[in-house]
């Protein structure tokens, strides 16, 4: 077995190798040719899309056969990030690699030096020499955030669907919840006087743990299969009926672990029975467009998650197999949820499909509530930083929330508008009279402590957030479109 430091190398022998790394990290892989770029979503292995021609993600195991990699492929690099994003890789053990050939055999390990305040570790990469494949350590840092990297590398990150059926394949996806962490990126502007339109702007990267570009795979089978449900168990439209006796069976864990109950809505119940209906058709679960489906039925949402599963015969097993892991029980358990949507739908090769929709209405009390924790954490930041609170702006908060709005409603995401407007320009059209007005714009992040944090770790954002010269400032959220949530503060001063 050899020792690797980094930029060292080894050959690698025929057939699959398996690369590991223990602990409470996220595995992901990019395969990539010679320039170092995918040739499509479908090269991005990660929790959310475990498996690619020659590569597939078990747990914290990454098995790749050159051999089967999609024509083209010579590189393939493994990354890794913290399972729990709100957390430094700095603040973790020190992560080891583990390479092994066939029959456990093994071939090489490597401890790159300790990570600081990275948020993603590209570790190692296997990689074609001529005829043949070898193993090369990296250890290199990345601050941007899995959604950064990703992008870097040329994935379109939106809400990409795992693949992959059968009995026990499970996903869930807890997307924009506010009590979990997730990806999404952000951008700042800031303007020092009205008149002046040079500025300058930044992107940030967050990496994400559940999704729009997050879920939770679930590779276990329930413990019995227990009885079919036959054709008649799909939840019928008229939703929230619930013969079945699903939302007792989640109450009643739910009570258990401390958390309301939460109520059936038709809206969702009615997605999640289109949905269930559509994967048992293709005979596949598919967690694409999640936001997507939920704001279609008029529910607008503060937060929104999923389950998808098959394999379950029951609702009691379904429920069984949720409360089995941790990130699928963080779900069904979160007390953010207050409603929710449940169907069953069974495909012609037997296996049933489980698609369960939470949700939390978006109220003004709602928005209230997130706009009113985005200030306080950011008024945190300023006063550890000794400067004074920023002072809610009634106008800045309007043209805040209206962007939040109009990013979502027009499929956007800039500080310039498709009218061409721009921060201070909508700043001036809500009647603010400030002289130097500043932006902060992100999506996708689930919760205002997620959002701030990001903008914190980007320096342009927190520039913004810490500039002197701000002493108003205005928030704005929105919740759907394709990134799922988006936010925004704008400062004035």
């Amino acid at each position: 077995m050899s020792e690797l430091v980094p930029g060292g190398n080894v050959p690698l022998p025929g057939g699959a190798v398996a690369v590991r790394v223990p602990g409470p990290f996220d595995v992901s892989a990019l395969i990539t040719d010679d320039a170092g770029k995918v040739r499509g979503d479908g090269d991005f292995v990660f929790y959310n899309q475990p498996a690619a021609p020659g590569a597939r993600l078990h747990g914290d195991t990454l098995t790749v056969d050159p051999a089967r990699l999609r024509p083209g492929a010579t590189r393939v690099t493994v990354v890794i990030s913290p399972a729990d994003p709100g957390t430094a890789l700095g603040g973790l053990p020190s992560p080891t690699l583990h390479v092994t050939g066939a029959g456990g055999r093994a071939l090489a390990r490597f401890a790159p030096p300790r990570p600081r305040q990275e948020t993603v570790l590209l570790l190692a990469e296997l990689y074609r020499r001529g005829g043949d494949w070898k193993l090369r350590a990296l250890g290199q840092g990345y601050a941007d955030g899995l959604a950064g990297l990703a992008r870097d590398f040329g994935v379109d990150i939106a809400e990409d669907a795992p693949t992959g059926s059968g009995p026990g394949f499970g996903v869930n996806t807890a997307g924009s919840t506010p009590t979990g962490p997730g990806p999404g990126f952000g951008a700042n502007t800031a303007q020092s006087t009205p008149t002046g339109p040079a500025f300058g702007a930044s992107t940030a990267a967050n990496a994400p743990t559940g999704p729009d570009f997050r879920a939770n795979t679930v590779a276990n089978p329930p413990a019995s299969p227990g009885p079919g449900p036959g054709p008649g168990m799909v939840i019928p439209e008229g939703a929230p009926s619930d013969p079945h006796g699903f939302a007792p069976l989640v109450n009643a864990a739910r009570a258990s672990a401390g958390a309301p109950p939460v109520a059936l809505d038709a809206r969702l119940s009615s997605a999640a029975r289109d949905h269930a209906v559509a994967m048992a058709a293709r005979n596949r679960l598919d967690g694409a467009d999640l936001h997507q489906r939920v704001t279609a039925t008029g529910y607008a949402y503060v937060t929104v998650g999923e389950h998808l599963v098959s394999g379950p015969r029951s609702p009691a097993e379904f429920v069984e197999y949720c409360l089995g892991s941790d990130r699928s029980r963080r779900t069904l358990l979160d007390p953010a949820f207050t409603h929710a949507g449940f169907a069953c739908a069974p495909a012609r090769s037997g296996d049933v499909y489980w698609t369960a929709l939470w949700a939390r209405p978006f109220t003004p009390a709602e928005l209230a509530r997130t706009a009113t924790r985005v200030v306080e954490l950011t008024n945190r930041a300023r006063a550890g930083a000794g400067l004074p609170p920023l002072a809610v702006d009634p106008l800045l908060t309007a043209a805040a929330q209206a962007h939040s709005a109009d990013m979502v409603a027009r499929a956007f995401y800039s500080h310039t508008s498709p009218d061409g407007s721009r921060p201070w320009d909508r700043a001036a059209a809500a009647g603010s009279r400030r002289r130097s007005i500043g932006e902060n714009i992100a999506c996708g992040q689930r919760s205002p402590a997620e959002v701030v944090q990001g903008w914190m770790n980007s320096p342009g954002h927190r520039a913004n957030i810490l500039k002197r010269d701000f002493t108003h400032i205005g928030v704005g959220f929105a919740g759907g479109g394709e990134a799922g949530t988006y936010w925004t503060q704008l400062f004035g001063g």
